[in-house]
């Protein structure tokens, strides 16, 4: 493997003078974060899934030069884990994956909100919880909102026969469907994507991952989906769970598409999911999702406010440390209330003066008030990449320049970018000497051309590397370090291309209710071999749900439609869906399917027509070369 580098001088002036301008540190935020500690286990480490033993580094009074002292200051914040005390009833294992777990006791057991990404350390939280609060049962669940880091460990908290004694799983409307759009249809990129956004590849020391900033990393357990029971589908609802009044806030299109906030009147707390953290958000966020509404998310944290603020003695997310004191409450969602609407409004000002977005981005600063704020800072989104969101949201990819509205792909494009340069040891040349005066952006720009003319120019991915590992290194948002040095380590090390691809989003597949399954395999059909191969249909009949679907080819589209008892939909077969997913992502044949009598009927050979054209996604496809 290739040695990764120190930091240079340009990087170690860049923190230099970012340091001089940062806010001062009073030591509120450590004083917020081990607040209320009960207890823990060693590093936190729950084996085979998550520990926080590899970043023992952070431990240390001294910052290496290859940390962004901004960066280093969260990421020491967000080495404090175990069990908490928010106030009297509400408490929180944080430090056990990327998102917080809190439990409220309830008259006979605990309510559950947010069970982490996996279940093994969600698991760990429930025992932890229980061995000092008491071994009583998980009486209901609460997902905050679509994404995975807060229900993909529900099964470490409820057990199957939770789920048929029909345990409540609540959820704000439409949380299903965007949990299914976000994490399945997307699934194989945006996982691949997040294997760079979270540092999944690095080492965990001073030159690779130290944090994501929104918490420290993604644990690596089972992920699974269990439905809600119950959705929340107006401001004002209120539900009882195991004696506890909870008053809802319906939050869509804010920090995810279904999402919600609640107030715990007996407790005086309130949850304010993932709409305010210690930390600027991602309005879009770098491993891919839909762009978020910064208008709309600043407009229900006002409401939020409005509604919950003078009668608010604590307020905690999913995510970091809470707040204690309504004065001091409120105060925090007014700036982050402000945060996500100066973003909003400057950039589409900016955009009316006839500003692209590149432009804007290097513009936009945020005012004085909001800039002295340690949670307004860009450890999980940025200004930069922000503004270019909302510019999209508004405007869309396209800049109005014509020379932008059909640009060359890249290989073809980078081929003549090349040739202009005067060749290949022409462009590195000029890289180099840029990459001697600290030009680490331009390099990475300059020889980005060169690596996806050449992929197999080794002096180009070097210097490429190079390049991203300084700007890694400078980097103040933990997303942004962990792509760049991702990048260089990929670059570096190439990945040898794996004989049985891995499929990205399988273990949530196992846990969609068939029709969104089969919504989910649309997405896979390969339109040029389906438009070759002509129309066909078939009834799928699944064993295990009872449910019958029309599923049928035609124009190179797939299409699938409930069937009533007796409906007709072409050639049937039976099958469970997890013979259906085993058929689609190849852990089984048809004939072995057939010969072990997990699948049967006279459609068998026409579901043999289809599973070919259904494509299996290779999570490792390549993202720094062609």
């Amino acid at each position: 493997m290739v040695q990764r580098k120190d930091a240079t001088e340009a990087t170690k002036a860049a923190h230099a003078r970012l340091a001089a301008s940062l806010p001062a540190d009073t030591g509120e935020d450590m004083a917020n974060a081990t607040r209320g500690f009960i207890g823990t286990i060693p590093d936190a480490e729950v084996p085979g899934a998550w520990s926080l033993k590899p970043f023992a580094f952070l431990n240390d009074d001294a910052r290496a030069d290859t940390i962004n002292p901004s960066l280093w200051r969260q990421a020491r914040l967000n080495m404090q884990h175990g069990l908490f005390e928010v106030t009297k009833g509400v408490y929180q294992v944080r430090g056990f994956d990327l998102s917080n777990i809190t439990f409220i006791e309830g008259e006979k057991g605990y309510v559950v909100i947010d069970p982490l990404i996996s279940a093994q350390p969600a698991s760990a939280a429930l025992k932890l919880m229980r061995e000092h609060r008491g071994d009583k049962p998980v009486t209901g669940v609460i997902y905050t909102h679509s994404h995975v880091d807060h229900y993909g460990g529900v099964r470490g908290v409820i057990s199957d026969a939770d789920i048929e004694a029909g345990m409540q799983i609540v959820a704000p409307e439409g949380f299903l469907r965007e949990a299914v759009s976000e994490n399945v249809l997307a699934g194989n990129a945006m996982g691949r994507r997040a294997t760079y956004m979270y540092g999944a590849t690095l080492p965990r020391d001073a030159r690779g991952h130290v944090d994501a900033g929104l918490g420290k990393t993604v644990s690596m357990g089972s992920v699974s989906l269990v439905p809600p029971t119950i959705s929340i589908r107006e401001t004002g609802e209120r539900l009882t769970m195991d004696g506890i009044e909870i008053v809802f806030q319906v939050t869509p299109d804010t920090e995810a598409p279904a999402e919600m906030n609640f107030f715990f009147p007996q407790f005086g707390a309130l949850c304010m999911a993932e709409n305010c953290t210690c930390q600027l958000h991602n309005l879009y966020t770098p491993r891919g999702a839909q762009v978020r509404d910064a208008r709309a998310w600043s407009h229900y944290i006002n409401e939020a406010s409005e509604m919950f603020a003078g009668d608010t003695k604590v307020l905690f997310a999913s995510h970091h440390w809470p707040r204690w004191g309504s004065g001091e409450a409120a105060r925090f969602l007014r700036l982050q209330r402000d945060l996500y609407k100066y973003i909003h409004d400057q950039t589409l000002r900016m955009a009316n003066h006839g500003l692209n977005p590149v432009e804007i981005a290097e513009q936009l600063a945020l005012p004085p008030s909001l800039a002295a704020e340690w949670h307004t800072r860009g450890y999980y989104g940025t200004l930069n990449h922000n503004a270019k969101a909302v510019y999209q949201r508004y405007l869309g990819w396209f800049d109005g320049n014509p020379a932008n509205l059909h640009k060359l792909p890249p290989v073809e494009g980078a081929k003549r970018y090349v040739d202009l340069a005067g060749g290949a040891q022409a462009l590195l040349a000029m890289a180099r000497e840029a990459y001697g005066r600290g030009e680490y952006r331009w390099v990475a720009e300059l020889v980005n051309h060169l690596v996806f003319a050449d992929p197999s120019n080794t002096d180009a991915r070097a210097l490429q590397a190079d390049a991203l590992e300084q700007m890694g290194y400078q980097a103040e948002s933990g997303p942004w370090r962990a792509f760049y040095l991702t990048g260089a380590q990929e670059l570096r090390n190439p990945r040898p291309a794996s004989e049985t691809p891995r499929q990205g989003a399988a273990g949530q597949l196992r846990a969609l209710p068939a029709d969104a399954l089969l919504e989910s395999f649309s997405v896979r059909l390969n339109g040029e071999t389906a438009g070759a191969a002509g129309d066909l249909a078939l009834t799928l009949s699944f064993t295990d749900t009872g449910e019958r679907f029309a599923v049928s080819v035609e124009n190179a589209v797939l299409h699938h439609a409930l069937l009533g008892t007796l409906g007709e939909g072409g050639p049937e077969v039976a099958l469970t869906r997890a013979a259906l997913i085993g058929l689609v992502i190849g852990e089984t044949t048809l004939e072995a399917a057939l010969a072990a009598g997990a699948v049967a009927g006279d459609g068998a050979g026409v579901l043999g027509e289809l599973l070919p054209l259904l494509d299996r996604f290779d999570f490792w496809f390549e993202i720094v070369a062609p």
